[in-house]
């Protein structure tokens, strides 16, 4: 049974790449064009395969980095597994391919979009859409595949126990996050450098349209669509994809780790983790398969307005969605564990969970179109802004963006209480049942994503279209044209933010499932720890190595057992107790635990350690809950340490936004200077007699994203280490929820001021205050200038930031117990 639940999903895998390889051919068997259109996409294309060329090899240096230091902590601190550094590197591998063929499918895409567009506004969509759905599937794909092959390695190849697979497959999901924020950053730096460039000297300075060919920027603007919008967002959302399935996999196989637990569902222990492991990958499984349905679903009819348009992509998705709600059903039926108290008319608690996440997600994406679409109120409010300056326009733009964060924060609040509740029963201070109510969160996550293959194609057919429409208007075709493409471009806007709003949704689900992951690791490291110093103890008699972690080896024969358990601090600090433990000098080593102090007591199963004198029974560490680990690390709001991490992850956000924004300031200030510098040397230039060139400006964003993207991307990998090693545990814990909170609100505001800008302004072109040209129109334009880093930099690289540190965190879980100040009793 275990190997057919396997095959069906690795199936359900492959039949995501095999209809993304179909969707690709019937893209390339399309009319791509004139010869015009053609040439253009070529420029397009050969900039950004130079880009994304130049790109992999910079973020390889930093890989081949990470993988020695990660390799140094498996092998030399033995800190984490020694599969660790290779998980970590396919992670990167199959998040920057992922991204690759995303941005080899869009360059491709544009003139036949283009040209799709010259037969009718259906036909574009189409085109463009498939398209897009080439990266939805590829990256669903891609993600399940990696996932089934490394259980299929690690399980029954090398015969890894459950717990150790999961928390092993977690780290390839760091190798994904790096490569996702290397991608966000640099694409979203070249891009908008490129995109104000573009606009601040073309459109408001010469006055010319959008996408002219005398726009010397005009080319580096379409390559920069593909890099950042295509290419990074895949690796996004793939890293997004697998932190979820990886983060609710190690947390099922968590829960059911307790003996109690597995026999309250008739199962036992490795049957129920088995399951529970597979449930999520299961559902992902059947996302795929339906979201394949949803994109042939898509269509609409010539002369609609993107409200039709909007309702023609909401039939696909609103199709997949409530199709994966009836079978998330079945599976949870077939698949979940039954315990006690934790089903409802035979159905789980956790198909509940699936809902939630579901219903957020649609929700999330709802009111991201209503704070975005320049059919609605507050875009149409925003434009009128515009009348009265530049300054205006900015303000009401950033007071919207902050306006909008409040629906997104409750639904997420009231998703996050309502999966945990019906996961396990509603028992929200029941120990035993809390794992099972982290499971449910994460469940959520899985839910919200799990038509990822259709929601993602709506993001990604956004900057197609937009591509589009620059190679219709350099290549001079008819008005009509242009028209239907820019109807999909601003479609494609708000399906973008919309997308946006998905992913910082499921990221602020998957950082809740991956802090209780991080605890499971943190437990590892425990364990890890107690075997290490196995060879340099005594048996039958405690030692401390640490503020409260005590071994115990036990020789049966020729089997040797070490045994480890916690001292939680409310009996460290008792005065019965504290003058003696204290007096345990561990700093050389562990040090032996006199017999008056503990008593040792051999059960069936375990053996475990009393303390004399005190009822107070240490806790073994292989069945502590994790509510017992947070009390052992006392993270509660009044310790010192989890507040300082709180206010490092809370200003680590602003700190990562403002280095993004700056650079994209500084790459797009010598972009400026650059076009301004053609137009003055080569005033041909506007009259049509000489040609720009189009390839310094492309280098120029090349280069400044390459140099620029290293800072922030260095800040989200070191600061769980530094905060790790200087705090500890609870620091670690404060740093992920300082994080998380200040994180989600931040990515949710910029990411929401940046489309309503965008659209506003597109609201003006169309006719609105006087059109194109008018002052109204500057004043959008430079909004939207403001904007552009918002929503295509900072925003959407904020939540890959949120899980990057959330899985450095985990990855290094080991050496922080092992090595941090409090573990070496400095403090």
């Amino acid at each position: 049974m275990q190997v057919l639940i396997w095959l069906l999903v690795l199936l359900a895998a492959l039949a995501a790449l095999v209809q993304a390889y179909f969707f690709f051919m019937q893209m390339l068997r399309s009319d791509p064009g004139n010869a015009r259109m053609q040439e253009i996409a070529g420029y397009v294309r050969e900039g950004a395969d130079a880009y994304l060329t130049q790109q992999y090899r910079v973020v390889a240096i930093f890989f081949i980095v990470i993988f020695a230091l990660l390799a140094l902590l498996s092998y030399v601190f033995r800190a984490q597994s020694g599969w660790v550094p290779f998980a970590f590197v396919t992670g990167g591998f199959f998040s920057g391919l992922a991204g690759w063929i995303g941005m080899k499918t869009a360059t491709a895409a544009s003139s036949r979009t283009s040209a799709g567009a010259r037969a009718s506004l259906n036909q574009g969509l189409q085109v463009a859409f498939r398209s897009g759905a080439v990266m939805g599937l590829t990256v669903v794909g891609l993600g399940l595949l990696d996932i089934t092959i490394w259980f299929a390695v690690l399980r029954w190849v090398f015969q890894l126990s459950l717990i150790d697979v999961t928390v092993t497959m977690l780290c390839f999901g760091m190798g994904a996050s790096c490569q996702a924020l290397f991608a966000r950053v640099g694409g979203g730096i070249f891009t908008k450098a490129a995109d104000v460039g573009a606009d601040l000297v073309g459109k408001v300075e010469q006055g010319i349209p959008e996408d002219d060919p005398r726009n010397p920027a005009s080319i580096a603007d379409n390559v920069g669509d593909n890099v950042g919008d295509v290419a990074g967002m895949g690796a996004d959302l793939y890293e997004s994809y697998c932190g979820s399935l990886l983060a609710t996999a190690a947390l099922g196989v968590a829960a059911f780790s307790s003996p109690a637990l597995a026999a309250s569902a008739g199962l036992d222990v490795p049957t129920a983790q088995f399951y529970a492991l597979f449930l999520p990958l299961a559902i992902a499984a059947a996302g795929i398969l339906l979201s394949i349905a949803g994109v042939y679903m898509v269509r609409t009819e010539e002369g609609a307005t993107q409200k039709n348009l909007l309702a023609a992509l909401g039939r696909g998705i609103n199709f997949s969605t409530g199709l994966v709600a009836i079978v998330a059903v079945l599976l949870s039926m077939w698949l979940m564990p039954k315990v006690g108290g934790a089903v409802y008319m035979f159905v789980p608690g956790v198909a509940l969970s699936i809902f939630t996440g579901l219903a957020a997600g649609w929700l999330i994406g709802k009111w991201t179109e209503y704070s975005t679409s320049d059919e609605f109120e507050p875009t149409k409010k925003l434009a009128d802004q515009a009348v009265t300056g530049p300054a205006t326009i900015i303000i009401g733009g950033i007071a919207d963006g902050m306006m909008s964060v409040w629906a997104p924060v409750i639904v997420i609040a009231v998703a996050t209480l309502v999966a945990f509740g019906a996961a396990n029963g509603w028992r929200f201070s029941d120990p035993d049942y809390f794992a099972l109510g982290l499971y449910g969160v994460g469940i959520a996550a899985v839910g919200m994503l799990s038509t990822l293959g259709i929601t993602l194609a709506t993001d990604a057919y956004g900057p197609i279209a937009d591509n589009a429409g620059g190679n219709a208007e350099m290549s001079g075709l008819e008005s009509i044209v242009r028209e239907r493409t820019d109807a999909l471009d601003s479609l494609g806007n708000t399906t973008a933010a919309t997308g946006k709003g998905f992913a910082i949704g499921s990221a602020a689900l998957t950082a809740l499932a991956l802090l209780a992951a991080y605890v499971e690791e943190v437990r590892i490291g425990f364990e890890r720890w107690g075997d290490n110093l196995a060879h340099v103890i005594e048996a039958d008699q405690p030692y401390r190595v640490s503020g409260g972690f005590v071994i115990y080896k036990e020789v049966d024969g020729e089997e040797e057992h070490v045994h480890g358990y916690l001292l939680l601090p409310t009996d460290r600090r008792d005065k019965r107790v504290s003058a003696a433990w204290n007096e345990l000098d561990y700093s050389r080593g562990p040090v032996k635990v006199p017999a008056e102090m503990l008593t040792v007591e051999k059960g069936e199963d375990h053996v475990h350690l009393q303390m004399v004198g005190r009822d107070a029974e240490l806790l073994p560490v292989h069945t502590a809950t994790l509510v017992d680990f947070t009390n052992y690390y006392e993270a509660n709001l009044m310790n010192p340490k989890v507040l300082g991490g709180m206010f490092v992850g809370a200003m680590a956000t602003f700190v990562f936004c403002a280095l993004t924004m700056k650079a994209v300031g500084r790459a797009a200030k010598g972009m400026v200077e650059e076009v301004r510098r053609q137009f003055n040397e080569k005033p041909g230039i506007m009259a049509g007699t000489d040609t720009p060139d189009y390839a310094l400006p492309v280098e120029i964003s090349t280069k400044a994203a390459q140099w620029e993207m290293v800072l922030p991307s260095v800040l989200g990998l070191a600061t769980p280490l530094v905060i790790g090693f200087l705090l500890g545990v609870g620091g670690v814990l404060g740093l992920l929820v300082g994080t998380l909170t200040t994180g989600f609100c931040l990515a949710i505001f910029m990411a929401n001021s940046g489309g309503a800008w965008d659209n506003a302004k597109k609201y003006i072109e169309a006719g609105s205050h006087g059109g194109k040209g008018s002052e109204a129109h500057k004043a959008a334009v430079v909004g939207d200038t403001v904007g552009d880093p918002f929503k295509d930099t900072s925003g959407p690289s904020l939540n890959i930031l949120i899980k990057l540190m959330s899985m450095v965190s985990v990855v290094v879980a080991g050496f922080v117990v092992r090595y941090s100040l409090m573990a070496l009793g400095v403090f």
